[in-house]
């Protein structure tokens, strides 16, 4: 037992490493890979993965996200509006993922990823992203005068639920919620692409914190692997976020798309296979 789990902790190291630096590339998405990785890469259930997967997520997220802080892109007010109710909404999803059927949320988990994947490929090929909400006015925008979000109730209640619906998928899913807010963000407001990439690794850092405290209370230990799995993810953000700038943006959505669309596949396979 011992010498299975030293030879698969260089296996952790890399799997988590690649999912940091899709994380670090994208800002979004890449955290849905975690939980594959442990699945496929590692054999965990999906139960056991998700908080884990979360945890190094999280962790990334957080390295992330000090740069967009250090930079002035994180809309702070916006994102702990969001990370609140989130935090708040993810052990309900925790609490379903518990009684669901392990195929049933495996399959979950695989059609979220397909989703994830058509709307990343429709973007990055100009079908699905800010171009065709420019014509709407969206209902968070910006003051022209300070640069800042113009508070309303709509503007609150909207924020309000994107937080909800990713506090929720984290909880079920074990992801960021990445996959939630940057989409909605992109469609619900007029921030620039880099504020709601920062924002969203601001977001995900505070969703994952609170959801991973609430599994660690409930005897949540990630072991050597997951302690490796989660340190490679956070190397992977550095580098991703140092090579982002110098990669194209569209092609890399791409073949992330299409190689999570393949991931997807198979875990609807695993789930409903036999």
């Amino acid at each position: 037992m011992l010498l299975a789990t030293l030879s698969s902790s260089p296996t952790a190291a890399v799997l988590g490493a690649a999912v940091g630096l899709v994380l670090g590339l994208t800002g979004a998405g890449g955290g849905i890979f975690a939980v594959p990785a442990l699945v496929f890469g590692l054999g965990w259930g999906v139960p056991q993965a998700g908080p884990v997967a979360l945890l190094a997520v999280g962790a990334s997220a957080a390295v992330g996200s000090a740069q967009g802080l250090r930079a002035g892109l994180v809309r702070y007010r916006a994102a702990l509006l969001m990370a609140g109710i989130g935090v708040c909404v993810a052990p309900l999803g925790t609490w379903v993922a518990h009684r669901l059927p392990e195929h049933w949320l495996v399959g979950l988990f695989a059609f979220a990823m397909l989703i994830v994947a058509t709307r990343m490929y429709r973007a990055s090929r100009g079908k699905g992203g800010v171009a065709g909400s420019a014509v709407i006015q969206p209902p968070c925008r910006l003051d022209p005068a300070t640069g800042r979000l113009h508070w309303t109730r709509r503007v609150a209640s909207t924020l309000g639920a994107i937080g909800a619906v990713s506090g929720f998928a984290s909880g079920l899913l074990g992801v960021g919620g990445g996959f939630v807010i940057v989409p909605a963000l992109r469609r619900f407001s007029d921030i620039t692409v880099h504020g709601i990439v920062a924002t969203s690794l601001f977001v995900i850092a505070l969703i994952s914190a609170g959801t991973v405290a609430n599994a660690w209370w409930h005897g949540m230990h990630p072991g050597t692997q997951g302690w490796l799995f989660v340190a490679g993810a956070v190397v992977g953000m550095v580098i991703g976020r140092m090579l982002a700038p110098r990669l194209a943006a569209a092609r890399l959505q791409q073949l992330f798309s299409v190689l999570m669309a393949l991931v997807a596949v198979g875990m609807f396979f695993k789930a409903f296979g036999g």
